[in-house]
């Protein structure tokens, strides 16, 4: 059973990217994989438990792919360069599409807006977590590690909604840069400083 709800999260996830929240519709997701509108009405009730489901499994992907980066045995300033350079939108990112189209449909969906909120606020505290860390064994100063965690991902969420929506507005190489400047600040370090650790 848990096998076959994965598959039905991972087909509602990849309906998602293609359609949109506001257009999926349970037929998509069972088309994609052969089976009755029935059988994923069975796991999950309603279009929008499904919805709310498929979010919260997509983001549990990537806050296990985050934890994966800044849990490695290297210096906190290398773990948060290597998480920015990985989070930041490439333009071409299906993740992106995903999320922004979540935050629209959070504004009239509850079960949805939560499950966003909840992934906001624990991917910050991964972040600040190893802010802190990095802070106290006095590899940079950083002072307010919570809300250097806010502003940094403030900036990569508005650079992910630009380049996810107007295609071709900003360069990946332009954006990069920036994405590590802003890193850079909150860390109090300059640009030169952190990217000589390698990523």
């Amino acid at each position: 059973m848990a096998q076959r709800q994965e598959e039905l999260l991972r087909a509602a996830v990849e309906q998602i990217e293609v359609r949109g929240v506001a257009a999926v519709r349970i037929a998509d997701v069972a088309s994609a994989l052969g089976v009755s509108n029935a059988l994923v009405l069975y796991h999950f009730s309603s279009k929008e438990k499904l919805v709310a489901a498929a979010f919260a499994y997509a983001a549990e992907g990537d806050l296990a792919h985050l934890r994966k980066i800044l849990g490695r045995r290297t210096s906190a300033v290398r773990r948060l360069r290597t998480a920015v350079r990985w989070y930041a939108p490439t333009g071409q990112a299906k993740g992106w599409r995903l999320w922004i189209e979540g935050w629209a449909a959070a504004l009239r969906e509850p079960a949805l807006r939560e499950v966003s909120r909840d992934f906001d606020r624990r991917w910050k505290a991964e972040l600040t977590a190893v802010m802190a860390e990095g802070a106290a064994a006095g590899e940079f100063h950083c002072a307010d590690p919570s809300s250097a965690a806010w502003r940094l991902t403030a900036l990569l969420d508005g650079l992910g909604v630009q380049m996810t929506s107007y295609a071709g507005s900003l360069g990946r190489a332009t954006m990069l840069v920036w994405a590590e400047e802003a890193l850079a600040r909150e860390l109090g370090l300059d640009r030169e400083a952190l990217t000589g650790q390698s990523a």
